[in-house]
């Protein structure tokens, strides 16, 4: 993948680890059936993360603003793993779920972090993400401890 530059880019590639960990809360909600509300909570949230950006985004977008370069940010350093084998360890899925939201919290706050020097409006919504994200994080690691 070529490094992330405008912003249009980096909510495009957070739209894609919002989808792809939609569907692995989903398909996480049936190896854990006793958090199935939780986890289809989280998959929820996730889209309405989506939409929440890309509102954030065309209500404050110019031309002048997209034609900056926003980011610098790798693509490749903020890969998550959302595949649940068939027959995974409760464990082994947790793990997986508390490690995806810790990369999607490096890359809403490293965005926010070098976006905030252009515009305010999508950092902002970026990194009020990043937090509630690393509440999923505490909450997961309940689950796997409890």
């Amino acid at each position: 993948m070529t490094l992330l530059k405008t912003c249009s880019e980096g909510i495009s590639f957070g739209r894609e680890l919002e989808e792809a960990t939609a569907l692995f809360y989903e398909e996480l909600a049936k190896v854990l059936p006793d958090h199935a509300e939780s986890l289809s909570g989280y998959a929820a949230v996730n889209r309405k993360n989506v939409s929440n950006v890309q509102r954030t985004y065309f209500g404050v977008i110019t031309d002048g603003l997209e034609g900056c370069f926003a980011f610098n940010l790798d693509p490749n350093e903020y890969v998550v793993d959302v595949e649940l084998p068939e027959g995974i360890a409760k464990a082994d899925a947790l793990a997986k779920a508390i490690a995806a939201e810790e990369t999607i919290v490096r890359f809403y706050t490293d965005a926010a972090e070098q976006g905030k020097g252009l515009m305010a409006d999508v950092p902002r919504a970026f990194s009020l993400i990043a937090r509630k994200r690393g509440n999923r994080i505490e909450e997961l690691k309940a689950i796997a401890g409890g």
